[in-house]
């Protein structure tokens, strides 16, 4: 009985593993269970192109280094009014000589990023005006679109679409692209939240009638909790006065899971705090026994439960009538973070499937077109060498098909045009050998030994040619955009395959072919 030779083994290993790849894409589920993912161009899916208002981060930024500065003013004891931001700066009056020494200093030493925008002293009072330096308002636009990026890929990471396509466009703008989704509205609720959490005292002291007249305290805000029946599908606004300084937000929150209220079977969120987060929480809640504490999400209301007691361990819970989706996805925008600032949607396309499946068919049909012509040529002018070569170019493209499907990589309709130009630079390998070998054939020498000589001799300039095109590829995945790299990822592939087919596989097929069968003359 004849040996398998090593390089056999390995060709049927490979072709094994790669069939255990492939198989799940024709929905026959073994193991790995690893199917292609298909480009939101073949399967349909949601484009969005959103546009982060980073002015507002810039806001948000200068409205809380105004309100670290007023702390820092009445820790310092030092006698002001008017202090409020208006746009990107911040105004204020000192009221005495002692308290504009105290300012000054100050200034200088907790708030050096301050630039003094207006400087106007009055007898013993003094006006001023502060902002940020041009480059620091820059930094934080630019740091806010960075933020924003990843806090959307983030969020639609848990949510569990499919190689999305996340990518910044110019400044401020994010392109995204999601494959398969089947609910848009939802998708577009999850990526545009701003998901700002904030703890807010209720007023006790005044009424929400009054408030509501116009007779707004100072230092207070209307907000209002949004209430949707399921059945009639109205909606609901209850008032609540509560005090606009935030007692808690939601940066100290280190997780957020979805739970079921065993009294009522319904869903709510429950949240943990880290321990600077829970020192806060804990110290809130035993000042404020019996206050109503508002949970407050992006300026709307969730629930104002009372205090009861002191609630020490740092963790809690938002309730708001929620549906397991409705849970599910603020447990998610909560773990991946607020918005630094709101995004809105500049355009959105929703491409159906059946636009995907006339690119998939049409696609499929010129691969087919193309390698039946490139099969007919190798078989027509190489003959039985030509036949090999069929049989390579055939398993080069299950191998393509399993690299997919093995990185989770996406197929898109570039990648099928890269798939196309790979069946054509998988036989021009094989061309080169083929001329080889019938130079080798021309001077005399045996079939083993033309194919001998024809494979040695070709092998440098095959691997000089292919590496220098996958070179190419990579440069062209790493600098793409999404079609770009869809075409990069299949003809990297196609690259990595076809070597292998072409070296490995069609030599094992000749060696096989003229040992086990003595030949004696080479139809090439």
């Amino acid at each position: 009985m004849k040996s398998i030779s090593p390089r056999t083994i390995v060709i049927l290993l490979v072709i094994f593993g790669s069939l255990l790849y492939v198989l799940p894409s024709f929905h026959i589920d073994v193991w790995p269970h690893k199917k292609i993912n298909l480009g939101l161009d073949l399967q349909g899916g949601m484009h969005l192109v959103l546009e982060v208002e980073a002015e507002k981060a810039v806001e948000s930024t200068i409205e809380r280094m105004s309100n670290e500065l007023r702390r820092e003013l009445k820790s310092n004891q030092i006698k002001f009014s008017d202090l409020e931001r208006k746009g990107f700066q911040i105004s204020l009056q000192v009221l005495d000589e002692t308290g504009i020494e105290k300012f000054d200093k100050l200034l200088d030493d907790e708030f050096p990023e301050f630039r003094i925008v207006s400087r106007k002293k009055d007898a013993s009072m003094l006006t001023i005006l502060l902002d940020l330096p041009d480059s620091d308002v820059a930094e934080i636009k630019k740091k806010a679109a960075e933020q924003a990026l990843e806090t959307i890929r983030n969020r639609i990471d848990e949510f569990g679409v499919s190689e999305p396509d996340i990518r910044r466009q110019g400044e401020r703008r994010i392109l995204i692209q999601l494959p398969g989704v089947k609910d848009p509205r939802r998708a577009k609720e999850l990526i545009g939240k701003t998901a700002l959490l904030e703890f807010k005292l209720v007023d006790d002291q005044h009424t929400v009638d009054e408030a509501l007249k116009g007779k707004i305290p100072p230092g207070m805000e209307i907000l209002y909790q949004v209430a949707e029946n399921r059945q009639t599908r109205r909606v609901s606004k209850t008032p609540y006065l509560v005090e606009k300084r935030t007692a808690l937000t939601g940066e100290y929150l280190t997780d957020a899971r979805v739970n079921i209220d065993s009294q009522y079977n319904e869903p709510y969120v429950s949240i943990k705090f880290n321990k600077k987060g829970a020192r806060l929480f804990e110290r809130i809640t035993e000042s404020n026994v019996q206050r109503r504490l508002a949970i407050v999400l992006d300026q709307k209301i969730h629930s104002a439960p009372v205090i009861q007691e002191r609630i020490s361990g740092g963790e809690a819970r938002i309730t708001g009538s929620f549906t397991h989706d409705e849970a599910h996805d603020l447990a998610i925008v909560l773990r991946a973070g607020a918005l630094p600032a709101p995004v809105h949607i500049l355009e959105e396309r929703t491409v159906g499937p059946s636009l995907g499946s006339d690119s998939i068919r049409m696609g499929l049909l010129s691969m087919l077109i193309g390698g039946l012509f490139v099969i007919g040529f190798m078989v027509i002018y190489y003959k039985t060498a030509g036949l090999i070569a069929d049989i390579a170019l055939g398993l080069n493209i299950v191998l393509i098909a399993a690299g997919l499907a093995g990185f989770q990589a996406t197929l898109t309709l570039p990648g099928i045009a890269g798939i196309i130009l790979t069946i054509g630079m998988a036989v021009d390998a094989n061309v080169l050998i083929f001329e080889r070998i019938r130079e080798e054939l021309r001077v005399g020498k045996s079939p083993l030994a033309a194919v001998e000589a024809g494979y040695s001799k070709a092998t440098l300039t095959i691997l000089d040619a292919n590496v220098t095109t996958l070179i190419a590829a990579v440069v062209l995945f790493q600098f793409g955009t999404g079609p770009v790299k869809g075409f990069a990822v299949t003809l990297s592939l196609g690259v990595i395959a076809s070597l292998f087919t072409a070296l490995i596989v069609s030599r094992q097929i000749f060696d096989s072919f003229i040992i086990n069968r003595q030949v004696r003359s080479l139809n090439i």
